[in-house]
């Protein structure tokens, strides 16, 4: 077969453009619905809920936002790797109980409190990571498991241990600093977040664990260690509990026995609203971050409109559903069919002519 001619370079140079062309809107689609939405979310609450844009509301939905994106961070690698862990709300009333046993209401021991939170929950993460990675066994029964363990034992260490509820003073007091009339809290979360949108997208280790998470098998034949990378999304999703239980606590000043229950599924629902696929793949931590903030300012307006508990629990469920209904996965998908179409449909691909003599 001969070389291609001029015109068939140019046809091939034009198919390798659409390509490109589709594969850039995909990831664009995957990751925009989330922003658009809470766009919308704004505009609505400043027709029927001003209040909930006023200073003072702001000034609650920063750092408890926060608190959701952190915990959705952690869940975001896993979920990556297709795997899903529901030992979030255990992790983190563990380690907030840790921090003030281990504290012992004392400034001078808070450094070592905050060590031992992240590291109890990195301990729990590696432990969900072996048994998912290594051992082979459902991560949702293993999470599930592990969470109500480690719910056991922070209940357990509250009674024995850490008789002092209450958080040392110089983490409350720090939560408590607003740079630039915001909560240090929520620049916390920030920079942490566009710390790790920038290790996955431009660092070596971050591009390969993307690329385990997408394809497996050709990550296990191109020479990755794919259950050294599962097991690390787990172990990294402690630690951000771990580290989420440290800013709760200092928002909260004192671990109570519902601390961190809400944040069973919540962070789930953030991650796959921002555009992740629960088969794994591609994820996004800025837009994970704003699905957070969407999450918690919907749970702020509804308080503001003064809706019972009963509505608000409806209402907030059924924004997740539409949420997850026209999540940027689905929407790369449709759109990746329809691109797909139009592609492959008669005179838009280019036919190869090669000489058969």
């Amino acid at each position: 077969m001969s070389a291609p001619t001029g015109t068939e370079g140019g046809a091939l140079g034009r198919g390798r453009t659409l390509a490109s062309t589709i594969a850039d809107a995909l990831v664009g689609a995957r990751f925009l619905p989330v922003w658009i939405a809470t766009l919308v979310l704004l505009v609505v609450a400043a027709v029927i809920a001003p209040a909930a844009l006023r200073s003072t509301s702001w000034a609650f939905v920063l750092p408890y936002m926060t608190i959701l994106a952190i915990a959705a961070l952690g869940q975001m690698p896993v979920i990556m790797q297709a795997g899903i862990d529901l030992s979030t709300a255990g992790v983190i009333s563990l380690c907030g109980n840790v921090l003030v046993g281990v504290s012992s209401n004392s400034d001078s021991r808070l450094v070592l409190g905050i060590l031992a939170s992240i590291g109890v929950g990195a301990l729990v993460g590696l432990c969900n990571g072996v048994l998912v990675a290594i051992v082979r066994l459902n991560p949702l029964i293993v999470t599930l498991a592990t969470g109500q363990v480690a719910l056991a034992w922070s209940v357990r260490y509250n009674r024995e241990v850490a008789a002092n509820p209450n958080v040392p003073g110089a983490l409350s007091s720090w939560a408590g600093h607003k740079p630039l009339g915001i909560s240090v809290v929520f620049w916390t979360g920030a920079a942490l977040t566009l710390l790790l949108a920038l290790a996955f997208r431009y660092t070596a280790a971050g591009r390969r664990f993307q690329a385990v998470g997408a394809n497996p098998r050709a990550a296990w034949m191109a020479g990755l260690r794919v259950r050294t990378h599962v097991a690390f999304a787990y172990t990294a999703a402690g630690a951000l509990y771990g580290g989420a239980a440290v800013l709760l606590g200092g928002l909260r000043i004192s671990i109570d026995p519902a601390f961190g229950a809400s944040y069973l599924l919540a962070p789930i629902a953030a991650v796959v609203i921002a555009g992740a696929a629960l088969s794994g793949g591609l994820a996004s931590a800025t837009s994970t971050w704003v699905a957070a903030l969407a999450l918690t300012f919907l749970t702020q307006m509804l308080l503001i409109l003064g809706l019972s508990t009963a509505l608000q629990f409806i209402v907030f469920g059924a924004a997740i559903i539409v949420g997850m209904l026209v999540s940027g996965d689905r929407v790369a998908l449709l759109l990746g069919r329809l691109l797909r179409t139009i592609e492959t449909a008669p005179g838009t691909r280019p036919e190869m002519k090669g000489d058969t003599s």
